[in-house]
């Protein structure tokens, strides 16, 4: 009995090994396209401190900016909706694909820790050079916040949407799991599943409540920079930040919210089971004079799930932000 339970663990374990190593096969023959190759007509690449990041922008120059900053897997495009809605209310709305996501250059160093990605942001704030107001939705709000805490003077106000920073996480310190930790295991199992075409509409369902707003073009949207060369190799690269506690980071200590001073505003779904309601109030308990918006009956993508509910209530906070940026200047 023990014999045929071992003969058929090792044969499930040699079984989902020779998958991993055919989805790997696949990968390196769909990633063709070269850095700088094949980017979306809508967006361009601009020159930063720390490689070229690709960005949509949408609106009339001169007027106040507002940075979006997507979550995992995604890229720019996940905005397209948002910024149709914004751009019309007098913003200079701009999306940017974060490394290893989207059409962004990927780091030379495969660091992807929430301070690494922080001074990427640093370097794109730097480049535009005109403090806008940052929206960072899911994981980018890691970063997002390292990097407001890092250089408040580079933006003029934040919005967080739907985005759980860990704090808890602070006294019970996690790492990423054993398995995952060797850099070849970590490739395969990206290929068979985080960057494997197949998943994409199953994850997405997993993390929208409203899953009947899910169609084939956000599919396909999503899967296009699958083909740019190096991209599952990258994307394993930046897998352990969804594991290891940042315990370094400004942004796991909540003494440095409780002083953040600028405006910030938070909004959330009431479905969120990613990263549930209950977080964004804890957050916004420990803002001074922070708002929180709850949009009923949707989950961890608001901007997906309910684009004209979100992008009333991301405008409302706009144009609360731009009130007292207005009130500060000189």
């Amino acid at each position: 009995m023990i014999k045929r339970f071992l003969w058929l663990t090792g044969s499930l374990v040699s079984l989902c090994i020779a998958i991993a190593f055919v989805f790997a096969w696949i990968a390196s023959n769909r990633e063709v396209l070269a850095f700088a190759e094949g980017l979306p007509d809508q967006g361009r690449l601009i020159d930063t401190s720390h490689g070229a990041f690709f960005i949509v922008e949408k609106g009339v120059p001169e007027t106040p900016r507002v940075l979006l900053a997507h979550g995992t897997a995604a890229w720019s495009d996940i905005w397209a909706e948002t910024q149709h809605n914004i751009a019309p209310e007098g913003y200079l709305v701009t999306a940017f694909d974060m490394p290893p996501f989207g059409w962004s250059e990927h780091p030379k160093a495969p660091t992807y820790e929430r301070q690494a990605q922080a001074a990427r942001m640093i370097g794109l704030l730097e480049a535009l050079g005109d403090k806008p107001i940052l929206v960072a939705h899911s994981v980018a709000a890691g970063p997002a916040t390292e990097a407001v805490m890092m250089r408040p003077d580079l933006v003029s106000g934040y919005v967080i949407v739907s985005r759980a920073m860990g704090l808890a996480d602070r006294h019970t310190p996690k790492d990423v799991p054993f398995p995952i930790q060797n850099r070849n295991v970590r490739k395969l199992a990206t290929a068979a599943t985080a960057t494997n075409p197949l998943l994409t509409k199953w994850f997405l369902k997993k993390f929208m409540h409203r899953t009947d707003k899910i169609d084939p073009a956000m599919v396909a949207s999503l899967q296009t920079p699958m083909s740019r060369q190096g991209y599952t190799q990258a994307v394993s690269d930046w897998i352990p930040q969804l594991f290891k506690t940042p315990l370094d980071s400004n942004s796991m200590d909540p003494e440095e919210w409780r002083t953040l001073d600028m405006p910030v505003a938070l909004i959330w779904g009431d479905k969120d089971t990613v990263t549930p309601l209950h977080q964004g109030q804890e957050l916004a308990a420990l803002l001074p004079n922070a708002r929180l918006t709850v949009l009923n009956y949707v989950g961890h993508i608001p901007h997906l799930e309910a684009p004209k509910e979100f992008a009333d209530a991301l405008l409302g906070e706009l144009k609360y932000i731009t009130s007292i940026s207005d009130l500060d200047s000189p």
